[in-house]
């Protein structure tokens, strides 16, 4: 057991500290200048992770959670602990720091954007059988699970299906969808999702934000990050695309959208969401991608972002624009500096909160090419 005195958040949620030889110290659970007791995990020569134990100097911005199956280990909301209204200045804090620190960006503009409500805003969920068939979520740091009846997160329609839901001996996804389809991932099928005025095919095994209104949030930060580019007379490349939210509501008026997406149902869903766009939808990886000229580069990739393969295939389309959707702060810094020394400006990152409760980090960043482009952006390939 050891004492210490928090100072910031990182990536991941963790509060930073100090022990007095200077070893520093991740705390699970803690606040920005909270001094704490917490146990010891793991220990190395540098650093140290820990979790609270018992709080003794808390910070206004604590409260008690009000979730009991939080209570009972689930690992579902990791910042269940903290006041709503705190949780997204937090977030902009982690990602500055992350910037400056990791992506080595000086003095990078960083704001707030909007968040969904804290409660019940979620419309899909994946849940796990427990030992009694029940759905559960997996516990914290294991593979337990624990048993739920409702979740707070859930929307009323998702509380209502856990209810009557039996999970026999595989995981499943269930997703609400406006046309009141229920749909499991161990059955198939799809369900209509409505977003900034486009009514979206999702199938049960293609990825979408945790809510409709979440994928609003993001299209409205996006849609900010590209003003100036002139939409409609532009070849746009969606890379990581999805069933297209960005293509078919940011870039709809394009005159040609290159959507690249790996997942084939994702792709599949694609198709169908943009057949009445002028568009090319490629179902491969963006290492895999032959780069067409293009005036703007939407990417938004997995957790683990770009990497160095992702970058060299997008900036290889001279686009002048770049807007980067990141689901990680790690991982957004680190693509930051690989863009920045391919030629790119950061001009720029909103914060959303599309994960109350959770110390999960979505943010839209702006990068400008440095140069004019090498190629005419007047190809569609």
């Amino acid at each position: 057991m050891i004492e210490v005195t928090t100072l910031h958040l990182v990536v991941g949620g963790a509060a930073l500290a100090r022990e007095p030889d200077g070893r520093v110290v991740f705390v699970e659970g803690a606040l920005p200048g909270e001094v704490v007791r917490a146990h010891v995990r793991s220990a190395k020569r540098d650093f140290a992770t820990a979790e609270v134990a018992e709080v003794v100097v808390a910070s206004p911005d604590r409260v008690e959670p009000p979730c009991e199956a939080w209570h009972r280990g689930c690992g579902g909301c990791d910042w269940q602990h903290i006041h709503p209204d705190a949780q997204l200045p937090l977030k902009v804090d982690i990602v500055g720091e992350a910037l400056r620190r990791t992506g080595r960006i000086d003095a990078p503009v960083v704001v707030a954007g909007g968040s969904v409500p804290a409660w019940a805003y979620r419309t899909t969920i994946r849940v796990a059988p427990g030992s009694h068939h029940r759905p559960g979520f997996r516990a914290r740091r294991s593979h337990d699970i624990v048993e739920i009846e409702r979740c707070p997160v859930a929307d009323d329609e998702l509380n209502a299906v856990l209810a009557d839901t039996v999970c026999i001996d595989a995981e499943a996804t269930l997703r609400v969808g406006i046309d009141g389809i229920h749909t499991m991932s161990t059955n198939g099928g799809f369900v209509h999702v409505r977003v900034a005025g486009k009514r979206l095919r999702v199938s049960a095994d293609s990825f979408f934000q945790s809510s409709p209104a979440a994928a609003e949030l993001l299209v409205d930060a996006v849609s900010r990050a590209v003003a100036g580019v002139d939409i409609a007379g532009s070849v746009v490349v969606d890379a990581y695309g999805g069933v297209g939210l960005f293509a078919t509501t940011v870039a709809a008026s394009a005159r040609h959208v290159h959507l690249i997406e790996s997942s084939r149902s994702s792709a599949a869903d694609a198709r169908v969401n943009l057949a009445e766009q002028s568009s090319t939808i490629v179902n491969a990886r963006v290492e895999q991608w032959h780069p067409r000229p293009a005036a703007l580069v939407i990417a938004d990739p997995a957790r683990s972002g770009l990497g160095k393969a992702g970058v060299a295939k997008l900036v290889a389309t001279d686009a002048p624009v770049f807007v980067l959707v990141s689901c990680d702060a790690g991982s957004l810094a680190r693509d930051a500096r690989l863009l920045v020394d391919a030629g790119y400006r950061h001009d720029g990152t909103e914060v959303v909160d599309v994960f109350p409760n959770t110390s999960h980090v979505e943010c839209v960043s702006r990068f400008v090419r440095s140069a004019a482009p090498a190629a005419s952006t007047s190809d569609v390939g």
